[in-house]
């Protein structure tokens, strides 16, 4: 692609004007999305909230709550239109080095066994898997279903 051409990519903290086109993406990316209460909770409380717009059109969205050690990827979605073109890895890449700044040691996350992009997305970077928390996600019908915890070591080279 020409470079004239490529869209201009903004990665900017996440305001509560930006909620609205957040959870509509929420909404169409999850059967079980965060509330506004949940992304607004997160901004009050510091959390790292960031969202990526392309060409001012909102992209994607993360959450990562930083501990003393490590930081905790909370959420992170990227609308249909931009699946698959390498923004949840700009996000995640994004997430890693914010962590790290931070004094974070390890990234931490869970991701449901069946999201298979996601899982994909996680092992390109080097993330591997330390647990499973049972019936940790809403699935449907009274059914729970796991949650794979993974973590990367945020020292190591990341693709």
């Amino acid at each position: 692609m020409n470079a004239l051409l490529a869209p201009h990519v903004d990665l900017l903290p996440m305001n509560v004007s930006d909620v609205d086109e957040v959870l509509a993406i929420e909404y169409r990316v999850y059967a079980f999305p965060w509330s506004r209460g949940n992304f607004t909770d997160s901004m009050s409380s510091g959390y790292s909230c960031r969202i990526c717009r392309i060409g001012g059109e909102l992209a994607g969205y993360m959450v990562v709550m930083m501990a003393v050690d490590d930081a905790h990827l909370l959420n992170i979605g990227v609308a249909e239109k931009w699946q698959g073109k390498g923004f949840g890895a700009r996000l995640l890449r994004h997430a890693m080095t914010e962590a790290r700044l931070a004094g974070a040691q390890t990234l931490l996350l869970e991701v449901r066994p069946s999201n298979a992009s996601a899982l994909a997305l996680y092992r390109h970077f080097g993330f591997r898997q330390i647990g499973v928390r049972c019936g940790y996600y809403p699935a449907g019908k009274g059914v729970r279903e796991d949650a794979l915890v993974l973590t990367h070591a945020l020292d190591e080279v990341s693709a």
